[in-house]
């Protein structure tokens, strides 16, 4: 029986290392979006996710939910940014709307990233946003004021012994080199990125 070359051996054992630390690299990339997945899907952390393209008809309208909404600009974004309504009372499965207000206080256009949180924690994967400014970019003029609204709706399937819900929003400088001119940073945003309802964005 022939022995094998050795050359060929130790290549083949090169080419499985190199292919398994390939693969390693792959699955760290997919641990992100997976982990934000698992984020829809539990509301970790006080994440918030889009609402189905059909939203249920079942109202309950034995009972009441107030949502409080609050909403800050962070470092590096010269943006006013404020709520129009301190609360709202709705039924939970009735679809309602909330309105934000931002004003750019620079003399450049500025682009801005909402990230969104809600607390408690519990209620998170129970609060659906149908249309949300958070789901892109919004882009100011110089001095310009927008007001966006976000259409959401609280299921009808949230705990019995939650009574009030938190909305609330983190503006950021969606540009790393704007958010340091102005004394801040960007963070890598998208639109899966999250904070706790308890964290520094005041929000989500």
């Amino acid at each position: 029986m022939s022995r094998q070359n050795p050359q060929r051996a130790n290549r083949r054992v090169g080419l499985k290392l190199a292919g398994v630390a390939l693969g390693m690299f792959v699955f760290g990339y997919a641990l992100v979006p997976l982990y934000d997945v698992f984020c829809d899907v539990t509301g970790l952390n006080g994440k918030t996710g889009r609402a189905e393209a059909k939203v249920s008809s079942t109202v309950d309208e034995s009972r009441w939910v107030t949502v409080e909404f609050t909403g800050n600009s962070m470092n590096g974004l010269p943006w006013e940014f404020q709520s129009q309504q301190q609360t709202l009372r709705v039924h939970p499965g009735e679809v309602a709307v909330a309105y934000y207000e931002a004003r750019n206080m620079a003399t450049e256009t500025i682009t801005g990233q909402a990230v969104p949180s809600v607390a408690p924690n519990k209620a998170a994967t129970y609060f659906k946003k149908i249309e949300c400014f958070c789901f892109s970019q919004q882009q100011l003029k110089a001095g310009e004021q927008k007001v966006m609204p976000v259409r959401f709706v609280v299921s009808a399937d949230l705990p019995k012994e939650v009574g009030t819900v938190t909305l609330s929003y983190a503006f950021f400088n969606a540009d790393q080199v704007s958010a340091k001119k102005y004394g801040g940073s960007a963070p890598g945003i998208s639109g899966h990125e999250h904070h706790s309802a308890h964290g520094t964005a005041a929000g989500g």
